[in-house]
């Protein structure tokens, strides 16, 4: 029998998110027949397994070494910074444990929306105009603007700017989650989500879109958790915006090199999809938008969770020096 550890839970904002995640996640491990144990890092760092295992995070991190040890598959099911950000995937490749999911270098690039931006430009994506800013910059914009951490999910810290005083408040809130902010251009389009799967032969593939209907300005925090927003699976698409799509999202998903599933936020526009941002350890709740994706491709939540346990494989290493410098003195050749 297959022994799997999710971890959830985590130091940022999306800790209950994570927890509740973590929870659906064991939950369909177990009806699939796999050994599932829990582990839970708290707000203040302690790792838990029940109760609190140490007095420091240090210490509590060094009593569930013996628990990563017996896993077979970690499921790393912390969104946001030190958890979905690679800081698991991490862990995971230094004590050689396949891990269902992104490795570091996907993690950290994915979940950097500044970063993001920079590889879709540079594998021909449009992304939303943009500055980067700290608390404290003098920033001008002549448009209504959207303001976000660099870092950060669940849309916390998000708000829709349209004047200068609003744009002072919105970086000031922005900045209580990350010290790195994005300004960007409002983008008018419709909100299409893309789930992408890496199976266990390596091959990937994207389930029907999902628009949201926010029923506001913007899907922000408060919309995406308190049922007031509106989903369509699958999104209501003419064949050749579907196309671009599917398209797009697989090709961002290559180019961060992902692995397991992760969700591709596109706006579509009268121009073609603009990229807002990339989730490489999306909501994973039956009722999270990824699942119901999948759902509609005829894949159900458990068997979802199933696949990605299968497709596991220990998080990639940087080629050693030795076989580098190799390298170097052939090209010198």
């Amino acid at each position: 029998m297959t022994h799997v550890l999710v971890i959830g839970g985590g130091q940022n904002a999306e800790h209950e998110v994570s927890l509740a995640t973590a929870a659906a996640v064991t939950g369909a491990l177990r009806c699939r027949g796999f050994e599932a144990t829990n582990l839970t890092i708290g707000r203040d760092g302690r790792w838990r397994h029940g109760e609190a295992l140490g007095l420091t995070a240090a210490a509590s991190l060094a009593a569930a070494l013996p628990l990563l040890e017996r896993a077979d598959v970690v499921f790393p099911a912390v969104h946001g910074p030190l958890g979905e950000d690679g800081a698991l995937a991490a862990l995971c490749a230094l004590a050689g444990k396949p891990v269902a999911g992104s490795d570091l270098r996907a993690g950290a690039v994915g979940m950097d929306k500044w970063m993001t931006k920079l590889v879709a430009e540079a594998v021909g994506i449009p992304v939303a105009p943009g500055r980067l800013v700290r608390a404290g910059d003098d920033i001008e914009f002549g448009t209504a603007v959207v303001v976000k951490p660099v870092s950060a999910g669940s849309s916390y810290g998000v708000s829709l700017a349209r004047d200068a005083g609003q744009l002072a408040e919105a970086v000031r809130l922005a900045a209580r989650y990350d010290d790195r902010v994005l300004v960007e251009h409002v983008v008018e389009g419709r909100e299409i989500d893309v789930a992408v799967l890496r199976d266990a032969d390596r091959g990937c593939w994207a389930a029907p879109p999902l628009e949201i209907h926010p029923g506001g300005d913007f899907f922000d925090t408060a919309t995406k958790y308190d049922g007031t927003a509106d989903f369509t699976v699958p999104a209501d698409l003419t064949g050749p915006d579907l196309a671009v799509l599917t398209r797009a999202a697989l090709t961002m998903f290559e180019a961060l090199g992902c692995a397991g599933v992760a969700r591709v936020d596109f706006f579509l526009t009268s121009d073609g999809p603009v990229l807002n941002e990339v989730n490489t350890m999306p909501g994973m709740t039956a009722e999270s938008q990824v699942p119901r994706m999948f759902a509609a491709a005829g894949v159900p939540y458990e068997e979802l969770v199933a696949r990605m346990v299968h497709a596991a494989t220990v998080p990639a290493a940087l080629p050693v020096l030795g076989a580098r410098q190799g390298s170097a003195r052939r090209l010198a050749r």
